[in-house]
């Protein structure tokens, strides 16, 4: 096998508080599977050579085996993530061989993201983008209030972009940027590379790349992956 160019990190350590599973989040089951196995099929049917998967600390052999064949088209390393999904992140990137010259990181809670995002966003990196998001426009009108719940200013909502994953970075601006922990934790990979004076770029997301978060969440997951099956997808 030729050595991996394009690698995926998928962290999947987190437990499904707000979700309601009893385990953790990313094993929560969804058409009959795990999320992170939907997760982990997409990036391997795409342009990724290599899906490294942090996971809850002593369930790296569940997880394995219940990725099965799911990673076909890819190789596969599971390694232990930790307390906070920076930390989980930085795990996977220690197992990366020096071939990898892309590194996508994916929310294994996204689990029905197109293959089409996941090729846009490589293609853009390719292209030569440091660090790149997907993202969708704000429809709802945001208000920014302050610690007393009284609003101070509604923000211009056409300058937002809800973010979604998978993130696509050039393998040494996240490694960069990944290297300084002092800095704290972050709530995507990108702010992690803009703390670090990278430039980030958007491009368009995709509606079923929305994150499962609350039941709610999976009803919508449960629907929209009803419909492709009726459809053949």
């Amino acid at each position: 096998m030729t050595a991996p160019v394009v690698a995926a990190v998928v962290p999947a350590a987190g437990l499904g508080q707000r979700l309601g599973a009893a385990g953790p989040k990313a094993m929560h089951l969804l058409g009959g599977e795990p999320m992170l196995v939907h997760s982990v099929r997409t990036l391997a049917a795409g342009p990724v050579d290599l899906v490294v998967v942090a996971a809850p600390p002593g369930y790296a052999e569940e997880v394995a085996a219940q990725l099965g064949g799911a990673h076909d088209g890819a190789e596969l390393l599971v390694v232990d993530g930790a307390g906070t999904r920076s930390d989980s992140v930085r795990n996977a990137l220690a197992v990366l061989p020096p071939s990898v010259q892309v590194v996508l990181v994916h929310d294994a809670a996204r689990p029905l993201v197109p293959r089409t995002l996941v090729e846009a966003v490589v293609a853009a990196v390719r292209e030569g983008a440091e660090a790149v998001v997907p993202g969708l426009p704000v429809t709802d009108t945001v208000k920014q209030v302050d610690t007393h719940e009284a609003v101070v200013a509604t923000v211009d909502r056409t300058l937002l972009r809800a973010i979604q994953t998978p993130q696509g970075f050039r393998r040494e601006v996240l490694d960069a940027a990944y290297g300084h922990p002092e800095r704290g934790d972050a709530t995507d990979d990108a702010g992690h590379v803009e703390r670090h004076g990278g430039d980030v770029v958007v491009v368009p997301g995709a509606e079923e790349a929305f994150k499962v978060t609350r039941p709610l969440d999976l009803v919508l997951a449960e629907a929209v992956l009803a419909g492709r099956r009726q459809a053949g997808g």
